[in-house]
């Protein structure tokens, strides 16, 4: 009976039949036996000791070899033993290399003073540097490589045996201890002044384009404020090519030096061609196209941040009682808010107007004129020449006024128009001489190689761009 009595079944087959109860049964069974006969895992404590506190960590490894993979960082010695024979004196290194810095606002001499050269010698390296180069030219950072030598005894500074530094650009000197007496060297450095070329395709942004062909961030947005003045940068097409010339500057030794945008030109392929450079005329410096004319455009500049209380028109005189046309717009502003110049003038009168009070009258190109009035106090003088957004005044009360304001008036060839409606392009042309300088000019910074060019690309390219300053 117990031979025919099968204890393995199928529990996947004849589900719920006599067989599989009893198979279902020796699997619960099972299970049960395994999880109650499991012995239990219980964690072993072991004695471990107390960690070190920071003085003996530091302690432990002076001891040991990390010291020396860690460059000998401590500051510790091994401790001596019986075999150590104490010295009478401490011998002294024959010399001592040192580095210093040239602060912001330091002086020369009180940076050696600190490097441990005595006040005497330090003094005079100073008085024989300025000889050399102005000692106010030296940029704050300059590192100055410093050699002190032995010292007679120890009560007495080290004398200096040797300094160096880049006092320029295109200079390094040198002080060098000869014949007991120190004596100052010039290292002439060759510098290579040739322009730096940049050019590339506009694409989806002129902005990251040219900073991904290595055009410094300041110099980019100085190419777009000048593109700017010219045209419209939302018309600038993806297929466009840009042209950036830099003033730069690489020494004999490596360095590099970038300048300010000399040239700015827009290669156009559904426009025409745009070549600008820098010139100044007059005493003031502007971008002048290939052509020889200069111009810059767009609305004249609000004078004060507030809002406009009255504009121009026939209006009801707050003060007089009856209607009379006001020749200009009136902005609300705090007493003794600045007043800033529209765009760039020439002050013409800068003092006590009537009934406009305190008042300073610009004149500007292309028979305009501003004037400025009720001002608590004038800043700029008569014959001044002043840039847009320069302050000229600040606001006031005075003349035939009902509280702090400013009153602007625009007027094009002396007669009142509405300042609200002026946008203007002030024009400057170059002839003659000054006109021939521009051109020849142009042409050598048209000639120079762009960055990672091909040597017959830029040459064509170069032809090109002399044919086109030829024909302008």
């Amino acid at each position: 009976m117990l031979a025919e009595l099968e204890l393995v079944t199928d529990l996947g087959a004849q589900i719920g039949s006599r067989e599989w109860r009893r198979g279902f049964v020796v699997c619960v069974a099972l299970c049960y036996s395994a999880y109650a006969f499991a012995p239990g895992i219980e964690p072993l404590v072991g004695a471990s000791p107390a960690p070190f506190a920071d003085a003996q960590w530091e302690e432990a490894r002076a001891l040991t070899i990390s010291p020396l993979a860690y460059g000998a960082d401590t500051g510790r010695r091994m401790a001596a033993t019986d075999a150590v024979e104490p010295l009478a004196d401490t011998p002294e290194r024959p010399s001592v290399d040192l580095l210093a810095t040239l602060s912001r606002g330091d002086a020369f001499g009180r940076v050696l003073r600190r490097a441990g050269v005595g006040k005497a010698e330090a003094d005079n390296v100073a008085e024989m540097v300025g000889d050399a180069i102005p000692l106010s030219a030296l940029s704050p950072g300059t590192t100055i490589d410093v050699t002190l030598g032995r010292r007679p005894s120890k009560d007495v500074a080290r004398p200096l045996d040797a300094l160096s530094f880049r006092a320029a650009f295109d200079l390094k000197l040198e002080v060098r201890r000869i014949g007991g007496s120190l004596r100052l060297v010039r290292h002439p450095i060759a510098v290579d002044e040739t322009p730096l070329r940049i050019q590339g395709r506009v694409g989806s942004s002129l902005y990251r384009s040219a900073r991904a062909v290595g055009a410094p961030a300041r110099a980019v947005e100085a190419y777009i404020r000048a593109i700017a003045s010219q045209i419209e940068i939302g018309s600038v097409g993806a297929d466009d090519r840009f042209d950036i010339i830099l003033k730069h500057r690489r020494a004999a030794t490596g360095e590099t030096e970038t300048g300010e945008l000399l040239y700015a030109g827009l290669d156009r392929a559904r426009a025409k061609d745009l070549q600008l450079m820098q010139w100044e005329q007059g005493g003031r410096t502007q971008w002048f196209e290939a052509s020889g004319v200069g111009r810059t455009s767009g609305m004249l500049q609000r004078p004060v941040p507030g809002t406009v209380s009255s504009n121009f028109g026939m209006r009801r005189h707050p003060i007089l009682g009856y209607s009379r046309m006001h020749k200009g717009m009136d902005f609300r502003a705090g007493y003794g808010t600045p007043i800033l110049a529209a765009t760039a003038g020439r002050v013409v009168r800068a003092g006590w107007a009537g009934g406009y009070g305190k008042q300073v009258r610009l004149s500007h190109a292309g028979d305009l004129a501003t004037s400025y009035s009720h001002m608590s106090r004038i800043v700029a003088q008569p014959g001044q020449y002043v840039r847009q957004g320069q302050v000229i005044g600040y606001v006031g009360s005075t003349g035939l006024s009902t509280g702090p304001h400013l009153h602007y008036e625009l007027y094009r060839n002396g007669r009142p128009i509405n300042p609200a409606s002026v946008k203007f392009t002030t024009r400057a042309q170059l002839s003659g001489g000054a006109l021939a300088s521009f051109r020849s000019k142009l042409r050598n910074l048209l000639a120079v190689r762009a960055a990672g060019s091909a040597p017959s690309q830029t040459r064509t390219a170069t032809a090109e761009a002399k044919k086109k300053a030829g024909k302008a």
